[in-house]
């Protein structure tokens, strides 16, 4: 079988599994559950098999014109390069892997025909986009991916918390997409084409005029899909979703469309300095500005929200410095660990069956009931870390690296201001990651919370998938540094001395402090006592648990319940900062009065208009016929002697009336 042959299908299976879910969801639903994992797994392989033919050489490409337009054509266009073909890799990895941990956790749901069905479709989208050679077949994924998500956030849609999740991870993103497609289109009239490889020929070519214009559209694009400042806002709510959804959009698709995107048009980028400079702050205040939220969540599935939001910051901050190979490497990296994260969050969520989703404040003893998430958690948060030898380590000090070389003017393809932003930007935000992971690991492990009912062991299905998911975690950025170069340009991706002293220094430090911290509010905490009840035991299923955690409508994501947990470093470590750092710093109160409100206003200013003005208008124009049509009415008694009576009255009016005026004359 040819290689285009098999890019067809590697889109193409998921979706075809959707469709079949879909229609046999009802009808035979034993076919559910199959059908969600066995088209994925076999895409798997056939996206393993592209990667080792490509093997990092020239791409694949292959066209066919899809539709004639009259003007600039669209073609159904494949171009698989080399990190191309990885990123198909983790997609089917992550979603093949969330669909065998949902078969397990969403075990008794109703709706897991549709969501099943859902996850396929999402899976498939986003391979559109990555095997896609033509801009506007890509953007049939990436829209596709904004549905999806918006029907897998409020999966569960009973509850308030979910509907407005899902509705405002909807709008944030569409409000990105309105400048992105404008971005699409005069990019495409510049170059004459939709074709990647005919704008980037036409970048080389210097045959875009307005670079910088273009540049900044698209970017407003990319922010809103991959939660960029100041379009970011919606991931942390998007937590309300099954914890499954959660590791897809996290690690392998709608976040990271923005990222691929911007490194399959980074030419077109590194052609405008202004837009590499607005790019490097975007990443810079994401990065810093997410890591400072994650430190004083609550809510374990917020804390590992914020987190991503600053890994990608990291990899917007590569792309600033011009260096798409440091940024796909740490996309890799962070696909892997972020999706174990996640997942390992869902089994405790099952374990802690706490009330407000995942509150860290409520959870005590957990490491002996849960040992695969915990041992495999660890993992996951050393990566995150960065601590050498696991493999965020490698991947965070590509992109340090890059903007290092960039400050020493080793490289000239971004300017000295972006590689100093994301160079000072990256060690602070290096600081703080460890320190939160360290704070999660406390709290979620070492933590004094009230003891919850033990809902039995998790489905092994959900574990078997944490310790696969933890092979790359621990071993991927090791070997991945010095194979990748020759799959992305060619770049040296092997950590410096500089960066990695100073990266690992300052991740060391964080976590020392944050656990001096632990210790010292814990040695002078008093006794905390939970305001709020357990959760009910469900009977073990997952999906069940955080469903009545939802619906518990309890004060959640930022907001607490109960008493404020004595032993929770953050508070220590954030002192007054801590309570604007738990609600994002108000940037959604910002956005309410800066945009909602006056909108809202705007809105009741034309309503009353068009109520009390435009409609007594036309109130008024059927008023007097209304009132001589009354009048008339009340007339028509229906009485005979009434009428004559009238008559005679009328004639006698009228002589009269003619006398006096043969008289007058």
């Amino acid at each position: 079988m040819t290689t285009t042959t098999l890019a067809v299908l590697v889109p193409l299976l998921p979706f075809l599994g959707a469709i079949a879910g879909l229609l046999l969801g009802r009808t035979a639903p034993g076919f559910v559950r199959p059908l969600a994992v066995l088209p994925t797994l076999v895409s798997l392989a056939a996206a393993a098999l592209i990667a080792a033919r490509q093997g990092g050489d020239g791409a694949v490409d292959a066209a066919t014109e899809l539709t004639p337009t009259g003007s600039v054509p669209i073609e159904l266009a494949l171009h698989i390069d080399g990190f191309a073909a990885l990123t198909a890799v983790l997609v089917t990895v992550v979603a093949g892997s969330v669909q065998i941990y949902s078969t397990g956790y969403l075990r008794d749901d109703p709706r897991y025909p549709s969501y099943a069905a859902l996850v396929s479709l999402f899976t498939s989208a986003m391979l559109l986009v990555v095997y896609s050679g033509d801009l506007m077949v890509l953007l049939v994924g990436w829209e596709v991916m904004g549905i999806c998500s918006y029907f897998l956030v409020g999966h569960y849609w009973e509850t308030p918390e979910a509907r407005a999740a899902s509705l405002k991870a909807f709008l944030v993103t569409k409000l990105g997409d309105v400048p992105f497609l404008i971005g699409l289109f005069a990019l495409a009239t510049e170059a004459g084409s939709f074709r990647i490889t005919r704008i980037l020929g036409a970048v080389a070519n210097g045959g875009i005029e307005h670079p910088t214009l273009i540049a900044l559209l698209l970017l407003a694009g990319v922010a809103g899909k991959s939660a960029q400042f100041p379009l970011h806002t919606w991931l942390p709510d998007a937590m309300a979703g099954p914890t499954p959804v959660s590791a897809l959009i996290h690690a392998a698709t709608m976040v990271a469309a923005g990222v691929y995107f911007i490194a399959r048009l980074l030419p077109l980028f590194e052609a405008s300095q202004a837009a590499m400079t607005v790019l490097a702050v975007m990443a810079a205040v994401t990065m810093t500005g997410s890591a400072l939220a994650a430190l004083a969540q609550d809510d374990i599935k917020r804390v590992l929200a914020y987190s991503t939001i600053g890994q990608l910051g990291y990899m917007t901050g590569a792309l600033a410095v011009a260096d798409r190979g440091a940024a796909v490497f740490h996309l890799l990296a962070h696909g892997a660990f972020k999706a174990l994260l996640f997942l390992a969050a869902g089994v405790i969520i099952h374990a802690a069956g706490t009330n407000s989703l995942a509150a860290m404040s409520r959870m005590g003893h957990l490491r002996d009931r849960v040992p695969d998430a915990y041992w495999t958690m660890t993992v996951a948060l050393l990566a995150l870390a960065a601590i050498p030898p696991f493999s965020g380590f490698f991947s965070k000090e590509a992109v340090l690296g890059v903007a290092e070389h960039v400050v020493t003017g080793h490289t000239e393809h971004a300017p000295a201001a972006a590689g100093w932003i994301v160079l000072l930007a990256g060690l602070v935000t290096a600081l703080l990651t460890a320190a939160y992971a360290m704070r999660l690991w406390l709290l979620a492990f070492r933590g004094h919370g009230t003891e919850a009912p033990d809902h039995g062991r998790q489905p092994l299905t959900m574990t078997v998938v944490l310790w696969v998911l933890a092979v790359p975690s621990l071993a991927l950025g090791g070997l991945a540094f010095r194979v990748l170069p020759d799959w992305f340009d060619g770049h040296d991706l092997t950590p410096t001395l500089t960066t990695s002293v100073l990266g690992t220094g300052v991740a060391l430090a964080g976590g020392i402090v944050t656990y001096a911290a632990w210790r010292h509010t814990t040695a002078h905490a008093a006794a905390r006592v939970p305001l709020g009840a357990v959760a009910a035991h469900t009977g073990g299923d997952a999906g069940l648990v955080e469903a009545e955690a939802i619906a518990s409508h309890e004060p959640a994501y930022g907001d607490i319940a109960y008493a404020p947990d004595p032993s929770d470093p953050g508070r220590l470590l954030l002192g007054p900062l801590h309570r604007h750092a738990a609600v994002g710093f108000h940037l959604d109160a910002v956005y309410s009065a800066l945009f909602v409100r006056p909108v809202g206003a705007g809105a009741s200013l034309v309503r009353f208009l068009d109520r009390e003005v435009v409609d007594t208008y036309a109130r008024g124009a059927g008023t007097l016929p209304r009132w001589l049509g009354a009048a008339v009415r009340r007339a028509q008694t229906g009485n005979l002697q009434t009428y004559v009576s009238a008559l005679l009255a009328g004639t006698v009016v009228l002589a009269v009336a003619a006398v006096l005026v043969a008289t007058g004359a």
